[in-house]
């Protein structure tokens, strides 16, 4: 009786470890991977921010939210994308230290 009861409490821990252990990963894992690239680029005054995908993301790009909303993904390679994200983020060429 006290094996049973033993393997019955080490299964319900185990179950509930498993539980808590996706949860955990569920806020690690990246929430927004690019897949497909838009090619255009945009002005500046439609641009309300910009941000890098997740280093874990098959391919690295740049997310440039409007000020309408609309996501729009560039690659990590696109020149334009580089330069609003370095304007934005005061990145480059500003002088200070990071």
């Amino acid at each position: 009786m006290k094996t049973l009861c033993f393997a019955l409490g080490l299964l319900l821990l185990i179950a509930g470890c498993c539980d808590a252990m996706s949860h955990a990963l569920q806020f690690m894992a990246p929430t927004k991977c690019c897949f497909n690239f838009y090619t255009n680029s945009l002005p500046l005054k439609r641009i309300s921010s910009i941000i890098k995908t997740h280093s874990s993301c098959l391919q690295q790009a740049f997310i440039v939210q409007t000020i309408r909303g609309r996501q729009i993904c560039y690659s990590g390679t696109f020149q334009w994308a580089l330069d609003v994200y370095n304007l934005l983020h005061n990145t480059e060429g500003s002088g200070q230290q990071q």
